[in-house]
């Protein structure tokens, strides 16, 4: 497969377009903005890094970069094993529906794009109830089925992360579009940086320590007014 076939692929399920559901979910961010404490772009900034640093870098997109691997020999255990773990890690119940709704969504549209096997065994196992189908190890699946190397594709997902958290600021604060370019251009750094720690990463060392965002996702549940469903 071409380089440019595999950026295009990148490029389709990294696309925040992509309809995955992600637009209805700040995963914590509506509780911090209520609190008062993320008010512009600083303390947004602030919340998307701390994110990506505690949760999205050493959890999901490691998790996307072995999905790829497990993609490129059509390995249906391992990929399930892996998709349960995340599972496993994910204690915040919102954070947890958030993740699966995206992932089924993402595999029900991969599915329907082609005649894959692969794709359509991980599928049957979603619907047997086998695995959850988390967005992270199905994005990986997704895209390592379309050539996408494990660096990249935990760049794209840190980055379409980054890219949602930021997207949901611009709505619940007043902040200016070029405010929220400016924060993604600040993530450029972190995301390599955990790009290439996450494509290192096997199985066990996935981890996940933000300890202050979960309590902002259990809290959410209980706020007066949501705009969000996490």
């Amino acid at each position: 497969m071409s380089d440019e076939r595999a950026l295009l692929t990148l490029l389709q399920f990294a696309d925040g377009l992509f309809p995955t559901g992600g637009f209805a979910h700040s995963f914590g961010l509506e509780t911090y903005v209520q609190d008062g404490r993320v008010r512009d772009r600083q303390s947004l900034e602030a919340f998307v890094a701390a994110h990506l640093d505690g949760s999205a870098g050493p959890a999901d997109a490691a998790a996307a970069a072995i999905a790829v691997r497990l993609s490129a020999r059509a390995d249906v255990d391992d990929w399930v094993a892996l998709d349960l773990r995340l599972d496993a890690m994910k204690s915040v119940p919102e954070f947890r529906a958030a993740s699966r709704q995206m992932g089924r969504q993402t595999l029900r549209i991969a599915a329907g794009l082609g005649a894959d096997p692969f794709l359509a065994r991980l599928a049957g196992a979603v619907d047997d109830e086998r695995a959850c189908g988390h967005h992270a190890s199905v994005f990986g699946a997704v895209v390592g089925r379309g050539g996408v190397a494990p660096a990249a594709a935990a760049a794209a997902y840190l980055y379409s992360t980054a890219e949602l958290l930021v997207g949901a600021g611009l709505r619940l604060i007043a902040l200016g579009q070029l405010e929220g370019q400016r924060v993604l251009a600040a993530m450029r750094e972190r995301i390599e940086r955990l790009a290439v720690a996450a494509a290192a990463a096997t199985v066990n060392d996935l981890w996940s320590f933000n300890p202050a965002l979960e309590i902002a996702g259990i809290r959410h549940a209980t706020l007066d007014a949501r705009l969000f469903r996490s």
